[in-house]
C-alpha cells in the first residue's frame, strides 16, 4: 500500500499546473525509479506514461521537460517485457520517432536511447522501424550528429533488420555507406554496433556482401578492416562479430573459400572461440559460425578437423560444467546450467558440418570418447533444438558406408531414430527419414532389423505429406527397402503405399519425388519372376504412366529413368507382351532411338536388346515385327556410333537377329 500511495503522488504532480512542479515531479520519478522494478511496474498501472508521452509531445513544454520524459520513459523500458509491452501498447514508438524531427540533440538523444531500449527487447515487433517510410532515412541523416546518435541508431538497425526486404530498406537507403566509417571511430561502443549491422546485413545476401567486398574505410579494404578486428589483442565480442562478417560474406560468394582471410584468419579465429577458456555464449556461437561457415566446402572442414585438435576440443562440450567447474561466480554457474543444452546443440551442428563429406573426417568423429552414445542420448533430449542437431549430426556420419556398418550396427542407432519419427515436427522429420534412408541401404546391417519394426507404414504416410521434402524422403526410404528385396518386402510396399498414390506420385510436381518414384517402380520391377508378377497385376496403370511421362515436358533424367523401366519390364518373360502389343511405345522407343541425347538413346536400345533376345519363347515373331517397324535400320545406323557404349550395345542387339 505504502509503495502504491508514493507511486500515486509521482503520477498527481504530473498534472500540476504549475510547469515548474510538473518539471520537479518528472525529475524525482526518474531518480525514484532507477533500479527500482516494483516501482516502475505501478507507475505503468497508475497510468503514467500516458501523460509522460503527452507532455513529450506538447510544443509548449520546455525542452528540458521533454528531455527529462524521454529519460523517465527510458528508464521505464528498462524494466520487464511487461513493461515494454505496456510502452508499446500507448504508442511510444511513433511519439519518439515524432520527438527526433527536434533540432535539440540532447532531447534526440534521449529519445534514441529510449527507442533503442524498446527495440532490443524480444516482444517488440521491429515492424515499427518500416511502418513509417521516412523514418530510415531520417535516422541515416542523424548519424553524423554525435557518438550517441551513432552507437543507438546501429544499435536499432542491428536488431530490427530481421528479413530480406529489412536488409533491402537498409541497403537502398546508404547504411553501408554510412556506417562504414564508424568501424573506426574512436568510440569502442561505436565501432562493436557497426560491425554487428555488417554481420546482419550481410547474413545470407549476395548484394550486400559483394558490395561490402569493395568498400573503403579510410582508404583500406573493409576486408582487412575486418581482419584486424579479429586479431587476439582485440575483445571477443568484436573477434567474433567480425568472423562472423567474413563468414557471411563467404558463404555468399563474395569471398572465395580459399582466400587468406577465411583460411588463414577466420577460421583459425572461430576455432579459438570453441575452447575451454572462453564463456559458453561465445563457445556456442564460434561453433555454430564455424559450422556455418565451412557447411559446403570439403577443403574447409579438412583445415578445421586439423587445427587445435577441434575434434577432441568439442567433446568437453558435453562435459559442462563439470563438478570441478572453475566457475566461482554462483550467478554465472546458473545461468551455464540452465544454458548448456546449447553447447551440446552448437557441438552436434558443428561435428554434422565436419563430417558432411570426408571419410577420414568421420571416423575422428565417431572415435571421439562415447560419440555415439551421445548423439543417441542427444536424440532424445528434451530440447527439439538438440534432438534436430543430433539428428544432423547422425544424418551426416551415416553418409559413411563404413560408419553404417560399424558403429552405426554396434549402437543400434536405428532404434531411437524411429522413436524419433514418432510425431516429430516437419524439420526433425525431415533430417530423421534422411538418416533413416542411409541406414536402409543395403550394404547396411540395420536394414533388416528396421524392416522388422513396421517403418513400412510410417514411410508411407510420409509420401503423403504436404512438404515436398518429405515426401522424398518417404519415396527414397522405400526405394532403398525395395532394391534387390525378397517378393514378399515388394508386394508388402505395393499394398501398403497403394497404387492409388504410386500413379499420384508419378504424376508429382516436384521432380525430385518423381525421380525417386521411378526408381522405387524400377527396384520394384527386378528379377524377372518379381517383374512378370507386378506387371500382371498393375501392367495397365504402368504403361499409362510410362505413356504420360514419356510424352509430357520432362528432364533427361526423368525421360531416362522411364525408359530404364521399360528396359526392365522388357527384359520379364510375360511382361515383354505389353510392350509388343502396344505400337504407340514401340514407336516412341524408335523415337528415343534416335534421340540427339546417348543416355536415352542407350537405355531405348537396351529396351530393344530384351525384346528381342534369342534364347526366350517368341523372340523369332518379336524380331519379325520390330524388323518390319524399322527397328533393324536403326540399329545399323547406332553400329556407326562414336559414342562405344552405344555402339557396342546395338552391335549385341543385331547378333541376336544373325544368332
Amino acid at each position: 500500500m505504502e509503495v502504491t500511495a508514493t507511486s500515486r503522488h509521482y503520477v498527481d504532480r504530473l498534472f500540476d499546473p504549475d510547469p515548474q512542479k510538473v518539471l520537479q515531479g518528472v525529475i524525482d520519478m526518474k531518480n525514484a525509479v532507477i533500479g527500482n522494478n516494483k516501482q516502475k511496474a505501478n507507475l505503468i498501472v497508475l497510468g503514467a506514461v500516458p501523460r509522460l508521452l503527452y507532455l513529450l509531445q506538447q510544443s509548449s513544454s520546455s525542452m528540458e521537460l521533454r528531455t527529462e520524459c524521454a529519460v523517465v520513459l527510458g528508464s521505464l523500458a528498462m524494466g520487464t517485457e511487461n513493461n515494454i509491452k505496456s510502452l508499446v501498447d500507448c504508442h511510444i514508438i511513433p511519439a519518439l520517432l515524432q520527438g527526433l524531427l527536434s533540432p535539440d540533440l540532447v532531447f534526440i538523444e534521449a529519445c534514441l536511447r529510449c527507442l533503442r531500449t524498446v527495440f532490443i527487447s524480444p516482444v517488440t515487433p521491429v515492424q515499427l522501424l518500416y511502418t513509417d517510410p521516412t523514418v530510415i532515412p531520417h535516422l541515416m541523416s542523424l548519424l553524423s550528429n554525435s557518438l550517441r546518435t551513432q552507437e543507438y541508431i546501429t544499435q536499432i538497425f542491428s536488431h530490427c533488420c530481421k528479413t530480406p526486404e529489412h536488409q533491402t530498406i537498409l541497403f537502398n537507403h546508404g547504411a553501408i555507406q554510412n556506417i562504414a566509417p564508424l568501424l573506426i571511430s574512436p568510440s569502442y561502443k561505436v565501432r562493436m554496433q557497426a560491425l554487428k549491422c555488417f554481420s546482419v546485413l550481410a547474413y545470407e545476401n549476395t548484394q550486400v556482401s559483394m558490395t561490402l567486398v569493395n568498400v573503403l574505410v579510410d582508404g583500406e579494404l573493409l576486408t582487412q578492416v575486418f581482419v584486424k578486428m579479429m586479431q587476439r589483442d582485440q575483445p571477443i565480442e568484436m573477434q567474433l562479430t567480425a568472423a562472423k562478417c567474413l563468414t557471411y560474406m563467404c558463404r555468399a560468394s563474395a569471398i572465395r573459400t580459399d582466400d587468406s582471410c577465411i583460411v588463414l584468419k577466420t577460421l583459425p579465429c572461430l576455432v579459438r572461440m570453441c575452447s575451454k577458456e572462453h564463456l559458453l555464449e561465445e563457445r556456442v556461437e564460434g561453433a555454430e559460425t564455424l559450422a556455418y561457415l565451412m557447411e559446403p566446402d570439403v577443403e574447409l572442414q579438412r583445415i578445421a578437423s586439423t587445427t587445435d585438435h577441434l575434434v577432441a576440443m568439442l567433446a568437453d562440450y558435453f562435459k559442462y560444467p563439470s563438478s570441478v567447474s572453475a566457475i566461482t561466480d554462483i550467478k554465472r554457474l546458473d545461468h551455464d546450467l540452465k544454458h548448456a543444452h546449447e553447447l551440446r546443440q552448437a557441438a552436434f551442428k558443428l561435428y554434422a558440418s565436419l563430417g558432411s563429406n570426408d571419410e577420414e573426417i568421420r571416423k575422428k568423429i565417431t572415435e571421439t570418447e562415447n560419440m555415439m552414445d551421445r548423439i543417441v542420448s542427444g536424440l532424445s533430449e528434451s530440447s527439439i533444438k538438440v534432438r534436430l542437431a543430433a539428428v544432423r549430426c547422425l544424418h551426416s556420419l551415416s553418409r559413411s558406408v563404413q560408419q553404417l556398418r560399424t558403429s552405426f550396427h554396434d549402437h543400434a542407432v536405428w532404434k531411437p531414430l524411429m522413436k524419433l519419427l514418432q510425431n516429430a515436427p516437419d524439420e526433425v522429420l525431415v533430417m530423421a527419414s534422411s538418416t533413416l534412408c542411409n541406414l536402409l541401404l543395403e550394404f547396411s546391417p540395420s536394414k533388416e532389423p528396421i524392416l522388422e519394426s513396421g517403418v513400412m507404414e510410417l514411410l508411407c504416410s510420409l509420401t503423403q505429406s504436404d512438404s515436398p521434402a518429405l515426401r522424398v524422403n518417404g519415396i527414397w526410404a522405400l526405394m532403398n527397402m525395395a532394391f534387390q528385396a525378397d517378393q514378399k518386402v515388394k508386394v508388402e510396399i505395393v499394398r501398403c503405399l497403394g497404387t492409388e498414390q504410386l500413379f499420384r506420385l508419378l504424376s508429382d510436381p516436384d521432380t525430385n519425388v518423381l525421380m525417386k518414384t521411378l526408381g522405387l517402380l524400377r527396384n520394384l520391377l527386378s528379377q524377372r519372376a518379381h517383374i512378370d508378377q507386378v506387371m500382371s497385376s498393375h501392367g495397365k496403370q504402368i504403361m499409362q504412366a510410362v505413356t504420360l511421362i514419356l510424352e509430357a515436358e520432362h528432364s533427361i533424367e526423368v525421360k531416362e529413368q522411364t525408359l530404364c523401366i521399360l528396359v526392365n519390364i522388357a527384359d520379364g518373360n510375360t511382361a515383354k507382351d505389353l510392350i509388343m502389343t502396344n505400337d504407340d511405345m514401340l514407336q516412341k522407343i524408335k523415337y528415343y532411338m534416335g534421340h540427339s541425347n546417348v543416355k536415352l538413346q542407350l537405355a531405348a536400345t537396351f529396351c530393344v536388346s530384351n525384346l528381342i533376345w534369342n534364347e526366350e519363347d517368341g523372340s523369332q515373331e518379336r524380331q519379325d515385327k520390330l524388323r518390319e517397324m524399322g527397328f533393324v535400320d536403326i540399329l545399323h545406323k547406332l553400329t556407326q556410333s562414336s559414342e562405344p557404349n552405344l555402339s557396342d550395345r546395338a552391335k549385341t542387339a543385331l547378333q541376336q537377329y544373325l544368332a
